[in-house]
C-alpha cells in the first residue's frame, strides 16, 4: 500500500456551482472517442487476432500515434459502459492496429477475436500512453516480452529500426509453444529486412528447442543467461519490458541489480485475464461511514460531490460526473490520472505513474480513496 498522496499546495480553488464553468482554468486536451470502422481482422494464432481500424481523413491527425501507445475501446454491455485498452501493434507507417488474445469470460477479447467483422463500427479513443521511444536519437534497445506483451513491442521495434540506420533492437520473447506466438510473421519479416540490426530470440516454456537456453520459462535465471550470451548490458540505451506483472517485476529487479539506471527501464503490464470493470451503481444507498467533500475539476468545470471513503474516487465521483475518464480500472493504463490539488487521497495500487508524478501529487483515481475531510482533484492538470 502506498502512502497517501497529498496536495503540493495548500491553497484550494473555491468550489463552484456544479454547472459553473471557469473559463480561465487551463485545460489539457483530453483524448476523445470516435466511431471507427474495422478495416480487417487478421488471425494471428488460434486464440488471437490483429484488428485494424480505418481512419477517415478528417480524423487522421487525431489518430496519429507514437509506437508503444494504446487505443481504448468502448461498448455497452447489459447497460454498462465497458472499456478496455489495447496496445497499438502497427508496423512503421501502418494504420492503427491492435493485437487481441482471448481470455476466459473476456467480454471484450472474445468479441473482438471471434465476432467483429470488417465494416463493423467500434467506439475508439484517440491514442494515449507514454511507453514510447525517442526516435530522434539513435540507440540500442532491448525488448523483453511475454505472451500478449509483444503487442507494443512490434510497433516499437519496427519504428526504431525504420527511424535510423544505426539503431539496433534485441527482442527476447517468451511463449508457451510455437503455435501461441503472436506476430510470428511480422517478426520474421523484420529480421529479414534488418538482419544485422534486429536480434530475435524466441523462448518457449512447453516446447523443447534445439538450444537449451531457449527452452523454459523466461524467468530471472534464464533471462540472466540470455543477457550474458546476447547482450552487452552496459551498452544498452533503453530497456522495454512488457508482460504479466511477475515477469516484468522480476526482469526489472534483475536489471537494476546489474546496474541498469532506472531512467533506462520502461515497463508496461499485461494481465493473464481481463479484470472486470465495476459497474456504476446509481441505486447504491448513501454511505453510512465517513465521507469527504470533494471538488472535481474536468474540462474547466468544477463539480462538488460527497464521496464515501470506502470506495475509489473514480467509482464514487462518476455518480456526479459520468464523463470522468477511465479505461482499465486496474491501475495500469493511467487514463484516470489526476492531480490532488488540496487534501489527501490514498493510492493503493499504481502501475502507470512514474515516481516523479506521484511525488508531485498525481494519483490514479480508480485506485485512490479519499482520506481528508475536503479534497480537490484536478483532471485537467
Amino acid at each position: 500500500m502506498t502512502a497517501p498522496a497529498t496536495a503540493a499546495t495548500g491553497a484550494a480553488p473555491a468550489a463552484e456551482d456544479p454547472a459553473a464553468t471557469n473559463p480561465a482554468a487551463p485545460t489539457r486536451r483530453r483524448p476523445a472517442f470516435h466511431t471507427l470502422r474495422i478495416a480487417s481482422v487478421e488471425p494471428l494464432c488460434e486464440d488471437a487476432a490483429a484488428v485494424t481500424f480505418a481512419v477517415p481523413d478528417h480524423l487522421a491527425d487525431a489518430f496519429a500515434f507514437a509506437p508503444g501507445q494504446s487505443l481504448t475501446l468502448r461498448r455497452t454491455v447489459d447497460g454498462r459502459d465497458e472499456r478496455r485498452s489495447y496496445s497499438i501493434c502497427s508496423l512503421a507507417g501502418g494504420a492503427p492496429r491492435i493485437g487481441v488474445r482471448t481470455v476466459p469470460t473476456g467480454i471484450f477479447s472474445s468479441w473482438l477475436v471471434n465476432e467483429v467483422r470488417p465494416g463493423d463500427s467500434v467506439e475508439v479513443m484517440e491514442p494515449t500512453g507514454a511507453f514510447t521511444p525517442d526516435l530522434t536519437t539513435p540507440g540500442r534497445h532491448v525488448l523483453i516480452a511475454a505472451g500478449s506483451g509483444i503487442t507494443p513491442m512490434v510497433s516499437i521495434a519496427s519504428a526504431v529500426l525504420a527511424a535510423d540506420p544505426v539503431s539496433t533492437v534485441t527482442l527476447l520473447y517468451g511463449n508457451r509453444r510455437s503455435d501461441t506466438v503472436m506476430f510470428a510473421d511480422d517478426l520474421a519479416d523484420l529480421k529479414d529486412r534488418h538482419p544485422n540490426r534486429f536480434q530475435l530470440a524466441h523462448v518457449l516454456s512447453r516446447e523443447p528447442r534445439e538450444a537449451e537456453l531457449l527452452s523454459g520459462r523466461l524467468d530471472p535465471d534464464r533471462l540472466a543467461a540470455l543477457l550474458d550470451a546476447l547482450v552487452e548490458v552496459e551498452s544498452v540505451d533503453h530497456w522495454w519490458l512488457c508482460g504479466p506483472l511477475g515477469m516484468v517485476t522480476a526482469a526489472r529487479e534483475l536489471l537494476t541489480g546489474l546496474g541498469v539506471p532506472t531512467d533506462r527501464l520502461h515497463r508496461e503490464l499485461f494481465y493473464a485475464e481481463e479484470e472486470p470493470v465495476t459497474p456504476l451503481r446509481h441505486s447504491d444507498a448513501a454511505s453510512k461511514g465517513p465521507v469527504s467533500t470533494a471538488t472535481l475539476i474536468l474540462d474547466g468545470r468544477s463539480t462538488c460531490a460527497v464521496l464515501p471513503r470506502d470506495r475509489s474516487i473514480l467509482d464514487s465521483a462518476q455518480r456526479s460526473r459520468p464523463d470522468l475518464p477511465f479505461a482499465c480500472k486496474g491501475g495500469v493504463c493511467g487514463t484516470c490520472r489526476a492531480l490532488v490539488v488540496d487534501g489527501e487521497a490514498e493510492m493503493r495500487r499504481n502501475f502507470a505513474l512514474e515516481p516523479s508524478e506521484v511525488a508531485a501529487g498525481y494519483v490514479l483515481t480508480c485506485q485512490s480513496y479519499p482520506v481528508s475531510d475536503t479534497l480537490t482533484v484536478d483532471y485537467d492538470s
